[in-house]
């Protein structure tokens, strides 16, 4: 009898993201970028010792004697793609996914076999686009031997495999975490997507109704404490990046979809929905409306309902009624309402502009459209924040407050005034009135992510930590890009100023890790964290550039500004900054 070869081997398996979906939409141009690819690939594991025993053309998977030269070769080849693909000229710009693991692996001939090959298949098929997922065995091997920062992603259960694994990323940053399934998921709210429509009007200009729709069934779900729903933005960002749809939903751990088209002609509306499963695709319900523009806000009910009953099945939604959201009968006011958001979104000074005309069109065709003066507000709010006027910063404000009386008059439940008027009360430093502002925002809309982490703010400041940080971890969730953003910064300087609150130092410095231009809060907070780790600030780059740019900061009136209740924080906090 044969005896059987055994040997200790790293294992590297990776594979073309979408390869398939690129085969069908382009083959050749397709075939030409695979080969570029693995001509990067495959002299790469020869370079640091790997042997390719598998491939598909899409997929290889190799072995190593060394984890660390396995590691090596992985960074290697994907910055070389992530380079790649920064060139105009390439097209498809294919990415790939890596899983490596350290395990026994039996060896007969040319092939290898054992359920550490089975373990590196599994970790790739769970990697995050352009990243390389590693179990703990590797990551205990390598962490202190190549320079990339090792991001934990907690545990994961990998298909046919018993075990569940700590996994961790190379080349992320960190955000990709899994969450175990277990038991505790069996009460997880349903989460869904509602992506971008598509404008199937031969008119162009009809493309704010197409996104206004879209936005208003989006606010009509985050007002359900039935559901978590992805904000607009983060939809938008899917459409914008062009995103593979299966990556989108995994990503944000999705449970159902909801896409459409919407064709608009003179005062006609006609909408196609679909409502389906994030994991195998499946529909689970689907419709076609043909409307007048009159009846949009019936037609968005109905659909609301549709969607919640074949998700919940016949509940009492905890949402408010529709007759206290429907903005106006006057559809000409509903019109500009729509075309001011759609300016308002923009976020340049031309568009501001334009958006405060549109708005003050909709209240002239219907002076009781309290959406209207809301969103006068948000961007009167955002002209003063951005510098997009030249009017006194004063003028902006009292006009800002009178649009807010307005509109609370007309609907006392608006929660984009509660929302504005919370923000502005903190910035008085007035908690009490903070607080109930933004407790009547969340009320209306829990799953709006400006609610929950202007509400969050309040919350961990006034001693609420727990609950404070649960919905700024829930924003960052929903919402990691906020809107008008490029980058998960915002989220992430509000999480360091949570975790801050709730004394811990440890995933304060974790999250330092995670921003990208540094703000004067963070910065004050990451080396308080420092120090109450007994870390060497000193050594830290947080510490020269507090030296750099930030000694000579005014840091008593800096510190007024982070707006901190309890004053024995803020005494331990000029002192430290004072001592350093």
């Amino acid at each position: 009898m044969t005896q059987i070869k055994r040997k200790l081997a790293t294992i590297l398996a990776t594979d073309c993201v979408g390869f398939s979906k690129h085969m069908e939409a382009q083959e050749e141009n397709t075939l030409i970028s695979l080969k570029a690819c693995r001509d990067i690939i495959d002299p790469l594991i020869s370079k640091y010792g790997g042997s390719i025993f598998h491939t598909a053309g899409d997929s290889v998977i190799a072995e190593f004697d060394s984890p660390v030269q396995t590691a090596k070769a992985a960074i290697e080849f994907q910055k070389a793609i992530y380079n790649r693909n920064k060139l105009e000229e390439v097209d498809p710009k294919l990415s790939w996914r890596v899983g490596i693991h350290l395990d026994d692996i039996i060896i007969e001939g040319d092939n290898i076999y054992g359920n550490g090959v089975n373990i590196a298949a599994r970790l790739e098929s769970q990697s995050p686009v352009g990243e390389i997922l590693i179990s703990e065995v590797v990551n205990k091997q390598i962490e202190k031997r190549i320079n990339e920062v090792i991001h934990p992603l907690g545990r994961i259960e990998l298909k046919n495999i018993s075990n569940e694994f700590e996994v961790f990323s190379i080349l992320g940053d960190g955000k990709n975490k899994f969450s175990s399934k277990n038991k505790t998921n069996l009460n997880k709210k349903p989460k869904f997507a509602i992506l971008p429509f598509v404008n199937t009007s031969k008119d162009e200009d009809s493309g704010f109704l197409v996104d206004g729709i879209c936005e208003d069934l989006i606010t009509e779900f985050s007002m359900m404490r039935e559901f978590d729903i992805l904000s607009r933005q983060t939809s938008i960002n899917f459409k914008e990046e062009n995103q593979d749809i299966k990556e989108f939903s995994k990503q944000f751990d999705l449970d159902f979809l909801v896409t459409g088209g919407i064709r608009a002609s003179g005062k006609r509306v006609r909408i196609n929905i679909e409502l389906s499963d994030a994991n195998d695709e499946s529909i689970i319900w689907s419709n076609k409306y043909d409307r007048v523009l009159e009846d949009i806000f019936d037609l968005q009910d109905e659909i609301v309902r549709k969607i919640s009953i074949a998700l919940l099945g016949e509940i009492e939604i905890s949402s408010l009624q529709r007759s206290k959201r429907k903005p106006t009968e006057n559809i000409s006011s509903y019109e500009y309402l729509l075309r001011g958001k759609e300016n308002h979104h923009k976020f340049t000074k031309e568009a501001n502009f334009e958006a405060l005309a549109n708005f003050d069109k909709a209240i002239k065709a219907d002076s009781n459209n309290a959406q209207a003066y809301a969103w006068k507000v948000c961007t009167l709010g955002q002209s003063m924040f951005r510098g997009f006027s030249d009017r006194d910063a004063s003028e902006l404000m009292t006009e800002a407050k009178q649009n807010i009386e307005k509109a609370l008059e007309l609907n006392e439940n608006d929660f984009e005034c509660h929302r504005m008027l919370s923000a502005v009360y903190l910035s008085n430093h007035d908690y009490i009135l903070a607080e109930d502002h933004g407790r009547k925002a969340f009320n209306v809309v829990p799953n709006d992510p400006r609610v929950l982490s202007g509400y969050g703010e309040v919350l961990v400041r006034v001693g609420k930590v727990d609950k404070g940080l649960e919905l700024l971890n829930k924003a960052f969730d929903l919402d990691p890009i906020p809107q008008g953003q490029s980058t998960s910064d915002n989220r992430v300087k509000d999480l360091i100023l949570g975790y801050f609150f709730a004394e811990d130092f440890n995933k304060v410095v974790e999250l330092s890790f995670d921003i990208r231009v540094m703000d004067t809060r963070s910065l004050a907070l990451i080396l308080f964290a420092r120090s109450q780790l007994n870390q060497d600030i000193k050594n830290s780059n947080e510490y020269k550039l507090f030296t750099d740019e930030f000694k000579a900061t005014n840091w008593e009136q800096v510190v007024d500004r982070f707006h901190i209740q309890d004053k024995k924080i803020t005494t331990n906090l000029l002192n430290f900054i004072e001592a350093i």
